[in-house]
């Protein structure tokens, strides 16, 4: 068999501007395997579930090329979830000598002369199943399914694609995330009953984050958490205070300082901007190119993000906003760039190939296990060996775990146990994974009744890292954030364990340091509390938002002069007496008195 195809280039495994380390003049050994497991089965269906970044479209692309050159198929059909993806397909095929029209619409009828088939999207092929379905018995046609989860968005788009690709000769179906936050059925993919009974999705080849990780082919992953305290004012027009990620609140609590932490107009996300630009700066010393890319909930808070950067670095970043025409070439050509940063809404997902993105801002308040993980994947795609990903989130219990899960594979379930215990829960392993599938209807009720964002101040939590944390929090701007921003920008996943150990340990002796040899106590402690230290904390938030007001002081500067003169911790762990004194020493500045 030869390496061409209708007299086209050679088929390399990754696009040498583009491969990862070690991998530009073979297939990777995953890839590999996989075809050889294709062709010794030769199946009419198959489903390959790569992670993010492994080279899913690699693979794909050498089946259908050999598959048209032995004579098993003489059209291809591509179906992506989105437009942008439908060209990025058609330029990747038509490197290795596969013409793909993108730009065919149902109203054509036929694509154009001259090419083998086409892309279209999904929603394309759902609104007219019937004509995909007359093309598809034309010939004998490839059918590849990319993110062929989207199948079971809608029953109406999972009985579309059965109706237009049942008499398909192949079907080749590609995921990154194989699964979904419902029990809608995925077409064309096998599912078989576990132990308990539940019906799971089964894969024909499975490469996780894990083995890509252990095999150079993704980049390490580290999550930057930032914490902060935050003040809000509730519908009720009742004002509360909480800190960031705090485990002892509610549900509901937890989604309104979250929500108050993206606010572009407060303190908090401006740090976390800068803390990323930072890491960026540092990257770029070894990485000219690389990149960073915000996501942002709306377009408004896009355009607030973009603002802040542009103050941060001088540059105004890139946005992408769902609704603009332009998005794909602007995603394209900051592709080829060496611009900063990026600013997009949800548009920059599942597929889209930027492959200098290194520093990432998870500014959104979306939680699912599938979006989060298609978010992470825009970072984890490694050009060579030694690239390290960064992305920046808010440190609260939803995203921690799925921080921490990174490595975790898993399948989408159609059923659900018929018995759960009494907190409601079933196994501990699908409880975790349904609770997080679940979406924050909290956070949906929040952004239809009055809610007004009052303040937020950011500080540095920890970092994340192949199951560890990492890092013993300090504020914005301290040493203690510092040694974790500058961590190198080439470094391999054993050499980033090593140095956040080595890191996390030189600051647990310069606290060590810092901290006096307490006396014994002569009693116990008296039980703080809770409520009075509750009351004292909006006092002093009030009292420190009046002060900012009159001197233009950012509010974030101000407590870190108030612990700097009257000593303490931060305000979330500061005792009753600490926060009376910073109480007193704002009056004091109040009337003058220093």
């Amino acid at each position: 068999m030869t390496e061409t195809l209708f007299g086209g280039p050679t088929l390399p495994p990754a696009y040498p501007e583009r491969a990862a380390w070690g991998t530009a003049q073979k297939l990777r050994a995953w890839q590999q395997e996989a075809l050889d497991l294709y062709f010794r089965t030769g199946p009419r269906d198959f489903l390959a579930v790569a992670t993010p970044g492994a080279g899913k479209t690699t693979f794909a692309l050498r089946v259908a090329s050999m598959l048209i050159e032995s004579g098993a198929v003489n059209r291809v059909t591509i179906v992506a979830p989105t437009d942008h993806l439908k060209r990025q397909w058609a330029d990747a095929a038509a490197k290795v000598g596969i013409a793909i029209d993108p730009n065919f619409k149902n109203a054509d009828g036929q694509h154009g002369r001259g090419f083998v088939g086409v892309a279209v999207t999904y929603a394309q092929v759902a609104s007219k199943p019937m004509l995909h379905r007359a093309k598809t018995e034309a010939a004998r046609t490839l059918v590849i399914l990319d993110e062929i989860h989207h199948g079971g968005e809608a029953l109406s788009w999972g009985d579309g694609l059965k109706e237009a690709f049942d008499p398909a000769a192949r079907r080749l179906s590609l995921t990154g995330t194989p699964f979904r936050s419902d029990t809608s059925p995925i077409p064309f993919v096998e599912y078989a009953e576990d132990r308990d009974g539940i019906r799971r999705s089964k894969a024909d080849y499975t490469y996780g984050y894990g083995n890509a990780l252990r095999d150079h082919v993704v980049r390490p992953v580290m999550f930057m958490a930032y914490s902060g305290q935050m003040r809000w004012r509730t519908s009720a027009g009742e004002e509360m205070a909480a800190s960031l990620g705090e485990a002892a609140v509610t549900k509901d609590i937890t989604a309104h300082a979250w929500r108050t932490a993206l606010n572009p107009a407060g303190e908090w996300i401006p740090a976390v901007l800068a803390g990323a630009d930072k890491r960026l700066s540092e990257v770029r010393r070894t990485v000219p190119d690389a990149g960073g890319l915000v996501i942002a909930t709306d377009h408004e808070d896009a355009r607030a993000y973009a603002g802040q950067l542009k103050k941060i670095t001088g540059e105004s970043p890139t946005v992408i906003l769902s609704d603009d025409a332009k998005a794909s070439s602007k995603i394209e050509e900051f592709a080829t760039s060496e611009k900063r940063w990026m600013v997009a809404v949800r548009m920059v997902s599942e597929g889209v190939d930027v492959p200098r993105l290194s520093v990432g801002v998870y500014a959104t308040s979306t939680s699912t296990p599938l979006f989060f993980a298609q978010a992470v994947g825009r970072f984890v795609r490694a050009r060579k060996r030694g690239e390290t990903a960064s992305v920046f989130l808010p440190s609260v219990p939803a995203l921690m775990g799925l921080a921490n899960s990174m490595e975790m594979e898993r399948d989408h379930a159609l059923d659900r146990p018929e018995k759960e215990d009494g907190d409601g829960l079933f196994s501990p392993e699908d409880s975790l994974m349904a609770e997080a599938n679940r979406e924050d209807k909290a956070s949906d009720s929040l952004t239809k009744g009055k809610f007004e964002a009052l303040d937020s101040q950011a500080s540095f939590d920890r970092v994340l890292f192949d199951g560890g944390e990492f890092g013993t929090g300090g504020e914005v701007g301290s040493e203690d954030e510092l040694d974790f921003l500058g961590i190198p920008g080439l470094l391999d996943a054993e050499q980033v364990g090593t140095l956040l150990r080595q890191r996390q340990h030189e600051q647990l002796n310069r606290k060590n340091r810092r901290s006096p040899v307490a006396e014994p106590a002569a009693a116990a402690p008296a039980i703080p509390d809770h409520r009075m230290l509750m009351d004292l904390r909006n006092e002093l938030a009030k009292n420190v938002a009046a002060w900012s007001a009159r001197t233009g002081t950012p509010h974030g500067v101000v407590h870190t002069k108030l612990r700097t003169v009257c000593g303490g911790p931060p305000v979330a762990q500061a005792n009753e007496e600490q926060l009376q004194s910073r109480l007193r020493k704002l009056q004091d500045w109040f009337i003058g008195r220093k």
